[in-house]
Formats: structure tokens, sequence, C-alpha cells
């Protein structure tokens, strides 16, 4: 038995060396196979003018929903977001930077404010105190008017066409965060 494993014991660890050697050089085999080439989107970059991006702009605008979120909405919303811990709550995107619109606690109800590096609650755009409050204003916004793009809702408008429709709230965000079991 211990010549078996006098012989066995060096060839697993040959074999794991061998594996660990291939594997380092394959990490640096793509390392070098992919220097000099420039990291980008997984998208097709282009060129588009200023009146091209206008014409998008309002193309994409053209497609959002004007249907209002609904008083039912609205409250299992407010619901949903007193059950967060105080400064947390929906918010849009996890990522470096801007992260668009979110909605969060605080001790004396909830603020609408910009997120920034995925967490950092910006300065408050507006704030509700009571849930009546809070069902009154959002139950009658759309995708449309949380955009930024409608002028007669001043806490959302915004002349600013990068800041317009940039990781705004939406019913389909408010309808997942709402359903998430796990916040």
């Amino acid at each position: 038995m211990a010549e078996m494993a006098g012989i066995i014991i060096p060839i697993v660890c040959y074999a794991i060396i061998i594996a660990l050697i291939g594997r380092l050089s394959w990490s640096i085999w793509r390392e070098r196979r992919n220097r000099g080439k420039a990291a980008g989107p997984p998208y097709p970059l282009i060129n588009a003018t200023e009146a091209e991006m206008v014409r998008r702009h309002e193309e994409l605008r053209g497609r959002l929903s004007h249907d209002a979120l609904g008083a039912e909405r609205a409250r299992r919303l407010w619901e949903k977001l007193q059950r967060a811990k105080i400064g947390e709550g929906l918010i849009h995107q996890f990522h470096r930077d801007f992260c668009g619109h979110g909605l969060i606690r605080t001790a004396d109800g909830v603020i609408l404010c910009d997120i920034l590096d995925g967490f950092h609650p910006g300065a408050a755009i507006a704030t509700w105190a009571t849930e009546a409050a809070f069902v009154a204003f959002f139950s009658r916004q759309s995708d449309f008017s949380m955009s930024g793009w409608d002028p007669d809702e001043p806490v959302f408008f915004t002349e600013d066409s990068w800041y317009r429709d940039n990781q705004r709230l939406t019913a389909a965000l408010m309808d997942r965060f709402i359903s998430d079991k796990n916040g």
C-alpha cells in the first residue's frame, strides 16, 4: 500500500502543477492577444450628428407610456419603501457615477433624489412625509412624466437632454421593486 501511495501522490502532484502552469500560460496568452485592443461597449458605436441624436431622443420619447401609475401601485410602493431601512429604497442602477433617480426612505418619509455611485443619495429633489401626499403625487405620474419630458410636471421636468430619460423611474422598475421579496 505504501508503494502505491509513493507512486500515486507524485503523479497527482505533477498533474496539479501541470494544470496550474497550463492555466497561467492560457491567461498570459489571452492577455497578450488582447493587448492594444481598445476596450469598448458590447455594441457598435456610431458617430451620430446632433440632428440624428435629437431624432433618436424624440423617437424614444414617443415610446414612453402616458398611462398613470394609479393609486394602488403608488400605495404599494409607499408601503414597500416604509419596510426599507432608512437610507435605502428604490435605486434604479448600481454602478459608478450617475445612477438615475431613486426613492429613498428617510426618518421623515421618502425623498426623490439622484443616486450616485450606486448607493449615495444626492440632495432631495422632492420629499413626501405622508402616504397620502406620496400616493396623490405618484398615482398621476407616468413613464412619460417621470422621464423629464413633461413640462407640466415640474418635479421631473428638465431641459437637459442628457438628464432627460436617463435612468429615470418607470412603472416597470417600480413593479420589480414592489414584487422583490428580498428588498
